[in-house]
């Protein structure tokens, strides 16, 4: 297809295109002349994937120069690949929390299995929320964060049960949209349910 029905099916204006062709974020089309060239359906779903990198995400182009250069590194495992977008998606916390709070979220960690990149972002994320909370005077029990710890892990196994392994630039999309979209679902879902468990234990 020419740069025009690129264009139409990403949604993205030709410009727009063009810059990211510039910062080598879009690999180059098929030379047919000095001025044109020619692209397929690679280019569509790596467009779909900045896309959804940078509007849905607000990740910088940094970040996601280094998701791409992942996707595309074969020798990296699907894992690796697709935990490239992933982590970044966890925001930069100014406050990642005392000793005391970074030791309660590698408790966490241990007690259910869970492993974390050192350079993780979630970390940092998890021990920040916890600090408020123990600022304005209600931290979490242990026992709430094992409860939220495996509810965590049930949506997990579906989350990342549902990705296709063979496409790993379409995994890495799925992963990025998913998360961030239906988080305000999965929030709104557990409000509706303590508004119901409070009217249960009302009767």
């Amino acid at each position: 297809m020419w740069m025009s029905e690129l264009s139409k099916r990403s949604g993205l204006p030709v410009p727009t295109i063009k810059y990211y062709l510039r910062e080598e974020l879009l690999p180059p089309g098929e030379a047919v002349g000095a001025t044109r060239a020619n692209y397929d359906d690679s280019h569509v779903r790596r467009l779909r994937l900045v896309r959804a990198l940078t509007d849905v995400a607000g990740m910088r182009l940094d970040d996601v120069r280094g998701v791409l250069a992942a996707i595309d590194d074969t020798s990296l495992s699907w894992h690796e690949a697709i935990g490239s977008a992933h982590t970044r998606l966890a925001p930069l916390v100014a406050d990642s929390g005392s000793e005391a709070e970074q030791s309660r979220v590698q408790a966490v960690l241990d007690r259910h299995g869970w492993q974390l990149d050192e350079h993780s972002r979630h970390r940092d994320a998890l021990a920040g929320a916890l600090a408020a909370l123990t600022t304005l005077g209600h931290p979490p029990k242990d026992e709430l964060l094992d409860t939220y710890a495996e509810a965590a892990d049930l949506i997990a196994e579906h989350d990342v049960g549902s990705m296709r392994e063979t496409d790993r630039a379409a995994a890495a999309e799925h992963a990025v949209v998913s998360t961030l979209l239906l988080e305000p679902v999965l929030l709104t879902m557990r409000r509706i349910a303590q508004e119901n468990a409070s009217r249960r234990r009302s009767r």
